[in-house]
């Protein structure tokens, strides 16, 4: 089952990790939703936004010249079993308590010369695969570009609905089919 978002306002936003992107009902977050040490950067059918309330930066698709997501967590299949392995083993042996999500960081250019770059934490439980990255910033270039816009995430949610955590192999599937057709 996909896990509440952390968010500080008491509500319980169930969401679902789809490569880069956390999917609510009503919103995308890059990354996971974010926390009070993360601002969160939130990908909405007319605008980009870093932060909630008065910290909030919005800018229209058309003005957001680049986006990226630095230092993401990547491994092969087999690295991302064992990591999972070790991490089930020291936690029956309670001699290791997993870390917190991996931090990557968004880079957001803007016409202008404006660049932003913030934190944002990985949706991943160990690491994404190559191509579940690869997928993923190919939609992020298409949202830039103007050819895509993160409405087609939220409406999959809606069609979908998903209560369980999808496997790497159904997130690379559904990135797939949110891209073939840009292709």
């Amino acid at each position: 089952m996909p896990a509440p978002s952390p968010q500080g306002d008491g509500t319980n936003r169930q969401g679902c990790m789809i490569g880069l992107f956390w999917i609510e009902r009503d919103r995308v977050c890059l990354g996971s939703p974010p926390t009070e040490e993360d601002p969160g950067v939130f990908l909405l059918p007319a605008r980009l936004s870093v932060g909630e309330g008065v910290q909030r930066q919005d800018w229209s698709w058309s003005e957001v010249t680049d986006l990226r997501v630095l230092d993401v967590p990547v491994r092969s299949s087999a690295a991302r079993w064992a990591t999972r392995v070790l991490s089930v083993a020291a936690a029956a042996l309670n001699a290791w308590g997993p870390d917190g999500p991996t931090m990557m960081t968004a880079v957001v250019c803007v016409r202008g010369d404006q660049r932003v770059e913030t934190p944002v934490f990985s949706g991943a439980a160990t690491a994404y695969t190559r191509r579940e990255v690869d997928l993923s910033l190919g939609l992020l270039s298409h949202f830039v570009r103007g050819s895509a816009t993160p409405a087609l995430l939220t409406r999959w949610w809606h069609e979908n609905q998903p209560s369980d955590v999808l496997h790497s192999h159904e997130r690379e599937a559904v990135l797939k089919s949110w891209t073939a057709p840009l292709m």
